[in-house]
């Protein structure tokens, strides 16, 4: 019987800490700081894995700096050709802008009328949130690991 109250009380310690989080979320985002801007062309690939490939510029502290961008995924089909632009929060040091992110998406397109949405987070807690427009005919959900690195 001590087991099951002891796993009882381990979920219910848990389902605390989880609900703890989710209350704290709205704090979280307010503690995004913006630190600067992109702008990022891409073409992605979708049947039901995905991938993408492009570039962008990084306007930071007053200067730019060109970047790759690149990765795979899951969810959506179709090819469609991507420009991107959107605030970056957190980026304290250059250092920190490039390498993986994880990345969510949402967005339609058919022919030249499309847009949506993604966001973007590496380990290092800059994040990107980005506004879409596209080109093509695709349809986008999911999620993607995007590598980032400087030309």
């Amino acid at each position: 019987m001590s087991g099951m109250r002891v796993r009882l009380l381990g979920r219910r310690q848990a389902l605390a800490g989880v609900a703890g989080t989710m209350l704290a979320m709205p704090a979280i985002a307010q503690q995004r700081v913006k630190s600067g801007t992109v702008n990022i062309e891409q073409v992605q690939v979708a049947f039901i894995g995905s991938g993408n490939v492009g570039s962008g510029t990084l306007h930071f502290q007053g200067k730019s700096y060109r970047f790759s961008v690149g990765g795979l995924g899951v969810g959506g089909f179709g090819i469609s050709k991507i420009e991107a632009w959107g605030d970056v929060y957190n980026l304290k040091e250059l250092r920190q802008f490039p390498g993986a992110y994880g990345q969510a998406r949402y967005g339609a397109v058919a022919g030249d009328k499309g847009s949506g949405e993604m966001w973007l987070e590496n380990p290092n807690g800059v994040m990107i949130d980005l506004k879409t427009r596209r080109q093509g005919l695709a349809v986008s959900l999911g999620a993607d690991a995007v590598i980032i690195d400087f030309k």
